[in-house]
């Protein structure tokens, strides 16, 4: 077993963002140890200053602490399965993406083998960890998160958000539920530009003075949502033609408006429920499966 030291850390997965975790340990003075099934990420990772682990149980024992970015949980047990008898004692931190109920199965699993447990969510400009607006959740039990925080501190800022191990993902997942439609949005408002004759360029200042209003918009329907949804007939039925003007816009110039015509179909069964019910129905209502 090699030699251990308050600073140091093994990494396994070195996917882009598994890279930048090596590099931004390094960066911090940390000795890493890397393992990857591919020998040309490791060996890239080595002339950094990382050390090679030929499986991954030398990665495993080169430290107490292991980071794990991997593609889904399901690598986690294909990856660790190699060397479930070298978990013990160990400190394994999967910052991998999946489900809150997979993380809280993987963190069982690893626990059964007489590893500690955490769960972390990375939140970043892509695999730019050290970007201003990047940091990381990290759920499970706070005595681990406290006593290894110093340590993967170099990764980005943490949020701490409490003992179930599931709950860094929800957090994680319901801002890429919010980040994936504005990136097809994005997409689908700049093609209109570019296919109107227009300079994308031109339009984008104005898209991000549009977006300094969002976070009015997530306050002010946090509230309402937190007491079942804002919603009236009217405005549910000026959304349903505002979607469809949307469309129009899109479809007239040959962009895809299939994401506009998803909003619409959700403003629709909204109006729908409404007056089925009497009363107003939210679309927060129909998600929730209240409405």
């Amino acid at each position: 077993m090699s030699e251990q030291t308050p600073r140091s850390v093994s990494v396994i997965g070195l996917g882009p963002m598994g890279q930048a975790m090596v590099r931004a340990f390094l960066d911090a003075g940390v000795e890493v140890t890397v393992w990857n099934r591919s020998s040309d990420k490791i060996d890239a990772m080595v002339e950094l200053g990382a050390k090679r682990a030929a499986t991954v149980a030398d990665a495993l024992d080169a430290n107490e602490v292991t980071v794990l970015s991997l593609t889904h949980y399901a690598a986690m047990y294909d990856v660790l399965g190699q060397a479930t008898d070298h978990l013990k004692g160990k400190v394994i931190a999967n910052l991998s993406s999946d489900s809150p109920e997979k993380a809280r199965k993987g963190a069982e699993w690893v626990r059964s083998h007489g590893a500690q447990f955490l769960s972390g969510g990375v939140m970043s400009a892509g695999d730019n960890i050290t970007h201003p607006a990047s940091y990381i959740f990290y759920s499970g039990p706070r005595e681990v998160f406290d006593a290894h925080a110093e340590l993967l501190r170099p990764l980005s800022p943490q949020e701490y958000l409490g003992a179930d191990d599931g709950l860094a993902q929800v957090f994680y997942q319901a801002l890429l539920i919010i980040f994936h439609p504005w990136l097809l949005a994005f997409d689908q408002a700049t093609a209109v530009i570019d296919r109107s004759g227009h300079d994308i360029a031109k339009f984008v200042p104005f898209a991000i003075r549009s977006a300094a209003a969002f976070p009015y918009f997530m306050e002010e329907f946090s509230v309402a949502n937190q007491n079942g949804g804002w919603a009236t007939l009217a405005s549910l039925k000026m959304m349903d033609a505002g979607a469809q003007h949307i469309i129009d816009a899109s479809e007239e110039v040959g962009v895809d408006a299939t994401f506009s015509h998803t909003a619409q179909a959700f403003w629709r069964k909204a109006v729908a429920a409404s007056e089925q019910a009497g009363t107003a129905v939210s679309t927060y209502a129909l998600m929730r499966g209240d409405g």
